[in-house]
């Protein structure tokens, strides 16, 4: 057991881990600098969800948001076509792949590519919890194995120069206790890992599916927050339940950033205001007639080079809620989408419902 979990133990101090990157000074409040991650506000990687395309759309919302990828796998990027799953925009940085293994020189060599295609950051999914990665030894079961995860953090970092960090669930079905908690994370520390994102729920890894792992089991901030107590030197980020502005302000007093998964999919007009409440700019907020008419050139280019505009555009419905015509604007990109002869003029056609908001 590590000490800083131990009763009675003093907690040890630690020397602050090497930096791989030269950074000259932190950047101003607002400023998204190459090189500096500032991990206060992030978008979790969502399977199915945070595509290159709903990416280049968040980040017209958030210029500093940190964004994720969907989890890759180490076998689909060493076995498949690597180039499909690493492509990106540049306007998507900061950014961060999120890597799906358990064998450290597969994972070091995926790390590898990502820093060559210029990824910010490289993270391990240790949350998790389907049975079809389990079977691969993959996601939330990994919290069985820290050592396993340590050795994987250590054979990443000597590979690459980009941070490596965790994402990881406060525990799983048979290990749950918070001793077990601090073990995988001291371990994980001890390999060099400074930054861990925290679902503060359990995984449970028989008998319910993804979907049901991330509301059934109930969320425990306090488990998070007594984490960040004992490892004051790491960097926590709270994810888990989080949905409005107010209550990121409200973790942040306790935590060193916070993510956002399902809210910012479905609401993702909460992001407007992130670099003006979180990162101090002094930028208009954009509205949602501003986002969508941005992203008009982005769907333009896309359709040109024969893709479908429904690739990008079903990562917009959300900005169709909360207001007269919302349903309206949501069929014409969901439904009648699929019909439409000139995709762009119904784009225009959507885009109208939203002049003034």
């Amino acid at each position: 057991m590590h000490t800083a979990c131990t009763p009675g133990v003093p907690k040890p101090s630690f020397w602050p881990l090497k930096c791989t990157r030269t950074i000259a000074q932190k950047p101003a409040e607002g400023l998204y600098i190459q090189g500096f991650m500032n991990r206060k506000f992030s978008v979790a990687p969502m399977m199915d969800w945070t595509d290159r395309h709903c990416r280049f759309f968040l980040r017209l919302l958030s210029k500093n948001a940190l964004l994720y990828t969907e989890m890759v796998t180490t076998g689909a990027l060493l076995n498949g076509d690597h180039e499909r799953f690493l492509r990106h925009n540049e306007a998507e940085h900061p950014l961060a792949l999120q890597l799906g293994g358990s064998v450290p020189l597969d994972l070091a060599a995926c790390a590898r590519m990502a820093q060559d295609h210029g990824y910010d950051e490289v993270n391990l999914n240790v949350g998790c919890p389907s049975d079809r990665v389990q079977n691969n030894m993959i996601g939330a079961c990994l919290m069985g194995h820290p050592q396993l995860v340590a050795d994987c953090v250590k054979a990443m970092r000597d590979a690459v120069s980009i941070p490596v960090t965790v994402k990881h669930r406060i525990g799983i079905n048979g290990r749950d206790s918070y001793e077990e908690l601090c073990d995988f994370v001291g371990t994980v520390r001890d390999a060099g890992c400074t930054s861990f994102t925290v679902h503060a729920r359990i995984a449970i890894l028989e008998g319910l599916s993804p979907k049901e792992n991330r509301d059934i089991p109930p969320l425990r901030y306090d488990v998070a927050a007594r984490l960040k107590a004992d490892f004051p030197e790491l960097e926590i980020i709270l994810n888990g339940g989080i949905k409005t502005l107010e209550a990121c302000h409200e973790h942040l007093q306790t935590f060193d950033g916070v993510m956002l998964g399902r809210e910012a999919y479905h609401n993702p007009y909460v992001m407007a205001e992130v670099d003006q409440q979180l990162f101090g700019s002094k930028a208009p907020v954009i509205t949602r007639a501003e986002a969508l008419a941005q992203l008009r050139p982005y769907i333009a280019a896309h359709i040109n080079a024969g893709g479908s505009m429904h690739h990008i555009t079903r990562h917009v419905l959300g900005l169709g809620t909360g207001f007269p015509g919302a349903r309206k604007f949501r069929q014409l990109l969901s439904v009648d989408i699929h019909k439409a002869k000139d995709p762009l003029a119904l784009l225009d056609q959507a885009a109208a419902l939203l002049e003034g908001r």
